[in-house]
């Protein structure tokens, strides 16, 4: 079914367009992502799909009746009420249903009500389609689905009971605003960047999550590692063009590649073509022997469908890092370290080692340490214990995220100048030009620079230092895609040693070569890139269940296997023989309930229909626990 479609769709800012004919569609059930440069429409696009903003030409059509999600990149809930209340609003039709079985249970057991026998049977006729609705629509599980939604999405250091909407954070306010949404299940779910504000854990959540989402998905972002885990379609908003591509990111890398490919060879091969008879019909026209044939060139030319030139490669910061010597193969050792601040101890007892040439992804949990393990071996913080050790011939260099080393004071040009005055005006344009500072960019303010053009900023003056040893903090944040692919390549030539924190999962995983992750009980170490991590932490997840499978130590025999088989569904037996007993007697309490020597008296009616509520609840987690025994066969 086509829940949303976009026919020759354009969009203008004054005479500027932003795009033009745009075509788009999203079916039922599909992922569906946008991605683009910055700046290149694709917010803006979203306000066009949602009616924010009036398309200037085109059509836009909807499916009947469809009901559409939305969060913008920086939309948060300002609500009054607390998290709970705020999560529980989305199932005021479930908890209304609630409350009319608890006041339907009450006039079961009322003296006028038991007396007339019509008036009993059709509330408990009402009692019994309001009870199927109620079990039909998860009644019994919505509490649950909240409090996965909310932890899921890290916040479950927050008081939900308690925690009023409006006095939390920006990005609390966001996770917020995104849990309300999964819950709500609309059939189109939009995003633009659902992934900021959440760590790895809330993010491999989320994925999992939305893989199982039974609607339709939209989303906008720079995630490269979230798109090809979700989406299997790709729309390129660039260049006032919206671009159709089938697969996932890196599927659409491929595809475009091939697309510019095709595209420049049929270009060649035309112009060829048309230089070929234009140099014909210029030596032949003139001529009575061959006019005729030039004529008919000339024909061809004027008929020919020229096919214009592909556009030309974006420029882009000429990203890269040299280093000035080469350190010694020791690089650093930390020995029995402990972080925090003051009497706050975030992590002790730390161990680690890197050598020359490594490349070290940092993971772990927000507020782990991970920033302030980096400003402890920067010197930025004081040491709380132990001892950081660096090798011969070391020199670090930082990169951190909240850009503390840029002066918002200063100009582009001065930022640089200042600390490189031995370098003269044209050479140090002539670096700013290689990080996309043209002309009268060199004077603005820092204060005055978008978040891509500091962090590009701080990158440059990273290559001036030409440091051995870089240890960076998010280097991806604030760049659009094709930035963070020149980042990759200028780190994966870098012959020094990189220590770095992100949380940009298709960065990490193309860069490193050891990963070390900060836990509650110490340094998990690794050698391998994230993906070979991830499935080291699936092996080791399943080792310890299977661990906890085990009555001993020793592993169990075939035979012993079998038995075990044997066990399970012998207990599966006996919990489908409760089950089916809990739901005779059910059936029978029922069958009592109709009858006018009990409905009558009330006391005898209550305690039955204390009895029945008792039996559903019963039936209730012996299914569930029959559904999760039998996973174990």
């Amino acid at each position: 079914m086509n829940l949303l479609q976009l026919k020759k769709v354009s969009k203008f800012f004054g005479a500027t367009p932003v795009f033009t004919e745009a075509d788009l569609r999203v079916n039922s059930n599909e992922r569906v992502g946008i991605v683009g440069p910055n700046g290149a429409g694709k917010t803006t696009l979203l306000k066009v799909i949602l009616g924010q903003l009036e398309a200037d030409q085109g059509e836009i059509t909807k499916a009947k009746q469809i009901r559409i999600g939305y969060l913008a990149q920086t939309s948060g809930l300002d609500s009054s009420r607390t998290i709970w209340d705020e999560m529980l609003s989305v199932f005021s039709h479930i908890r209304e249903m609630e409350t009319q079985l608890r006041h339907l249970e009450n006039m079961m057991g009322d003296e006028k009500v038991l007396a007339d026998d019509h008036k009993y049977q059709k509330v408990l006729d009402q009692y019994a389609h309001i009870q199927e609705a109620f079990e039909k629509e998860g009644g019994y599980q919505y509490e649950t689905r909240i409090r996965g939604a909310l932890h899921g999405l890290g916040l479950a250091n927050l008081s939900w009971e308690e925690a009023i909407i409006h006095s939390l954070s920006g990005g609390q306010k966001t996770r917020v605003a995104l849990a309300k949404m999964l819950l709500e299940e609309p059939d189109l779910l939009i995003l633009d960047e659902p992934t900021n504000y959440l760590d790895m854990e809330a993010l491999r959540w989320l994925e999992q999550t939305l893989a199982h989402y039974p609607g339709a998905l939209l989303l906008v972002s720079h995630d490269r590692y979230f798109l090809d885990q979700l989406v299997e379609i790709i729309y390129e908003v660039d260049r006032h063009q919206v671009t159709r591509y089938t697969g996932n990111y890196t599927r659409y890398l491929q595809e475009k590649e091939e697309r510019l490919l095709q595209w420049q060879q049929s270009y060649d091969k035309q112009q060829t073509e048309k230089n070929k008879l234009e140099e014909f019909v210029q030596r032949n026209i003139a001529r009575a022997s061959t006019t005729k044939r030039a004529q008919s060139r000339r024909k061809t030319l004027e008929k020919m469908e020229m096919i214009t030139a592909p556009p030309k490669e974006r420029k882009q910061a000429a990203i890269r890092f040299p280093t000035a010597q080469t350190s010694g193969q020791e690089v650093l050792t930390i020995t029995d370290v402990s972080i925090g601040y003051g009497s706050n101890v975030l992590a002790d007892n730390l161990h680690f080692h890197i050598k020359r040439g490594e490349r070290i992804a940092l993971l772990g949990p927000n507020g782990a340490g991970k920033t302030t393990l980096l400003k402890t071996i920067a010197g930025r913080l004081p040491i709380l214990a132990g001892e950081i050790q660096f090798g011969a011939g070391v020199q670090m260099d930082v990169y951190d995220q909240e850009q503390t080393g840029l002066t918002p004071e200063n100009t582009v040009l001065d930022e640089l100048w200042n600390e490189h005055p031995n370098l003269d005006q044209t050479t140090v344009r002539s670096y700013l030009g290689q990080f996309l500072f043209h002309g009268d960019d060199v004077f603005k303010l820092i204060s005055s620079l978008s978040g891509g053009e500091k962090a590009r900023l701080s990158l440059l003056k990273r290559m001036i230092n030409r440091a051995n040893l870089l240890l960076m903090d998010e280097p991806t944040n604030h760049l659009d895609m094709p930035s963070k692919e020149r980042l990759e390549d200028a780190l994966q030539t870098y012959t020094g040693t990189l220590l770095f924190v992100s949380h940009d999962r298709y960065f990490i995983n193309k860069l490193a070569t050891h990963i070390i992750r900060l836990t509650p009980t110490g340094l998990l170490h690794f050698e391998g890139n994230y993906n070979q991590f991830l499935q080291f932490e699936a092996e080791q997840q399943a080792a310890q269940q299977a661990k906890k499978k085990e009555s001993s130590p020793v592993r169990k025999s075939k035979e012993h296997e079998k038995k075990e088989t044997v066990s399970v569904a012998q207990s599966l037996a006996a919990l489908e023989d409760t089950i089916a007993q809990l739901e005779e007697e059910k059936e029978k309490i029922e069958e009592e309930l109709c009858q006018p020597e009990i409905f009558q008296q009330p006391d005898k009616s209550q305690p039955l229909q204390e009895q029945l509520t008792h039996l559903t609840n019963q039936i209730e987690k012996q299914t569930q626990k029959w559904s999760e025994l039998a996973e174990e066969i």
